[in-house]
């Protein structure tokens, strides 16, 4: 906040029915407006304004996707607190499992962000801004386990972003093909890493990531269809569902997180909308499987 640290935790009673979350904000002290500017940080990144209205008429209509949206009813799209740091997530990420790439992300924290040290002792870290990265070089990042060619690519991103030259900020302002034009014109950024800032950065839900292959098979057994999906497949059995496909896949998410049961799933009763349709056909929809992992994007 400003130049300074500070931590954010989130809360809502386990027993409550309400939609009340309960806010603590810590750091190095008292900043001015700090209320008002966790209250935006927070409407964004939980998506707590979004309206599902939209969503939920379309479950309303598809028994398939009414039962997946009623287990999970009331899920928001989370969005990273800016853009800038959604393209460093989705770069430091690429070809590596999240639990690899996480460990990357805090490692580069440690190394430059902001910091305080709480109550206990412990330290506490921003994520860094453009100026924090361009405080490291090379052989910092590839000490932490970034690759050279990483390293690259986030400094000269940070460059860029500090010189004025790219104003990632700005991509929620402008339409999807825009947008998808000027990040895959940032070095180091392909269709996969595009597709993901544009999700989770800028919260566009209008498309589901077709090259994330983790998404793709899960979509793939949640539709019942046999094989593989490939990128074109998986934008046309999620078209019916625009502008929500993107909604689907953080559904998806908590289905798989259910599924190895690590969340526990709570369905209202009654049931919170009523679905009107026929159940539909399996889909058919199998393609040759793609050869690229999770990430799997080309540098540039």
């Amino acid at each position: 906040m400003g130049a300074k640290a500070v931590e954010v935790s989130v809360s809502q009673p386990a027993s409550s029915e309400s939609a009340d979350i309960q806010v603590h904000v810590r750091g190095t002290g008292p900043t001015k407006g700090a209320e008002s500017v966790v209250t935006a940080l927070l409407g964004k990144t939980l998506g707590i304004r979004q309206d599902l209205s939209g969503f939920y008429a379309i479950a309303r209509n598809d028994p398939r996707l009414g039962s997946l949206a009623a287990r999970f009813f009331g899920l928001k799209p989370p969005r990273f607190p800016t853009v800038f740091e959604a393209v460093v997530n989705g770069i430091a990420c690429q070809q590596l499992s999240l639990n690899v790439g996480i460990t990357l992300l805090n490692r580069l924290s440690e190394a430059c962000a902001l910091s305080f040290v709480d109550g206990r002792g412990d330290s506490r870290y921003a994520f860094p801004r453009p100026q924090d990265l361009l405080k490291l070089r090379i052989t910092d990042f590839r000490k932490m386990g970034f690759s050279t060619r990483k390293a690259e690519f986030l400094l000269g991103l940070a460059d860029a972003v500090s010189a004025g030259r790219i104003d990632v900020e700005r991509l929620a302002a402008v339409d999807r093909k825009t947008a998808m034009e000027s990040l895959v014109n940032i070095r180091g950024i392909g269709r996969w890493t595009a597709e993901y800032v544009l999700l989770r950065g800028v919260g566009d839900l209008s498309a589901f990531p077709g090259d994330d292959v983790g998404g793709r098979n899960k979509l793939g057994r949640w539709l019942g269809i046999g094989g593989p999906l490939s990128y074109d497949a998986v934008q046309k059995v999620t078209s019916k569902w625009r502008p929500f496909p993107g909604l689907i896949y953080f559904h998806l998410l908590l289905d798989e997180l259910a599924r190895q049961g690590y969340i526990e799933e709570k369905i209202s009763s009654p049931h919170p909308f009523t679905v009107l349709a026929s159940p539909p056909e399996t889909e058919t929809h199998a393609a040759p499987p793609d050869s690229r992992g999770r990430s799997g994007e080309a540098a540039k």
